[in-house]
């Protein structure tokens, strides 16, 4: 939607509020839990949009991520005894220590995996590390444990706290996608353990569980399925079957530079099965 729309709505909406006299408060109680949870969701959301685009010519939208991130740091000071808050303050945080590595000089994408680490924002590692020790320190003083947000700032830690991909505590990783799915269950959150269990035990553990998921209606229009289907396979050795399921992929993002990514991926892939 172009600014200039999102600008008029806005303005639209503040003289309706002020017109109809409409009282801002901070909500409390049960009422203040579900609206809590609402806002964590859009900010997330918005969050998300910056990390990776999911159309256009950009790979990420910065400002987006800049924008959330503020936003959840206001939240933090308004709500500082939740737990949920500080765990989404973490999780973005730390994912946004990862901005600046990963695209390269021609602004192509760079996976998690492949991005040179000495360029990760150690000031973000340690105010994301710092916000998730709050989140624990909160969940433990209510008696219950991390929250879906919280949970999956620990999951960014164990990779902040990697120097070298391969230092990556990948079984740590595992278990907390299984905490996840009890707490949050759903089909990506079941995607993103068969990658960590793939890292742990080989791409064949992994490949079992993603092939598992080939009929869940909320991924057949998701092209990160047969984006790390076709990473699995290649990985076994199978490169027909990752080229095809690198062009599928291509065909289902609406990223221009994932899409350029995922043919550059599906034509090594050929190159893979022409020589063997």
């Amino acid at each position: 939607m172009p600014e200039p729309t999102i600008a008029q709505r806005i303005v639209r909406a503040k003289r309706t509020l002020a017109e109809k006299k409409v009282p801002f408060e901070v909500p409390h109680g049960d009422e203040r839990a579900e609206r809590l949870a609402s806002v964590l969701e859009v900010i997330y959301l918005i969050f998300n949009e910056g990390y990776t685009a999911t159309a256009g010519g950009d790979w990420m939208r910065p400002q987006l991520c800049e924008d959330a991130l503020r936003l959840g740091r206001i939240l933090a000071g308004i709500a500082d005894s939740e737990p949920e808050v500080h765990g989404l303050v973490a999780l973005m945080e730390i994912q946004a220590s990862r901005l600046g590595a990963r695209k390269g000089p021609s602004d192509e994408p760079i996976l998690l995996l492949d991005q040179n680490r000495a360029r990760w924002d150690q000031l973000l590692i340690r105010g994301g590390l710092a916000a998730l020790g709050r989140s624990e320190a909160l969940a433990a003083s209510h008696g219950i444990g991390l929250g879906p947000y919280g949970v999956q700032a620990a999951i960014a830690a164990c990779h902040a706290r990697a120097r070298k991909a391969e230092d990556t505590d990948w079984a740590r990783i595992v278990g907390l996608y299984g905490a996840l799915s009890e707490i949050a269950p759903s089909p990506v959150v079941e995607l993103n353990r068969a990658v960590a269990l793939s890292m742990l035990m080989g791409p064949a553990a992994g490949l079992e569980i993603i092939d598992g998921l080939a009929t869940e209606p909320a991924l057949q229009t998701y092209h990160l399925l047969p984006s790390v289907r076709g990473d699995m396979l290649a990985k076994l050795g199978r490169h027909q079957e990752a080229r095809a399921e690198f062009e599928r992929a291509a065909d289902m993002t609406d990223n221009a530079r994932e899409r350029t990514l995922l043919l550059q991926r599906a034509a090594t892939a050929a190159a893979a099965a022409a020589n063997s």
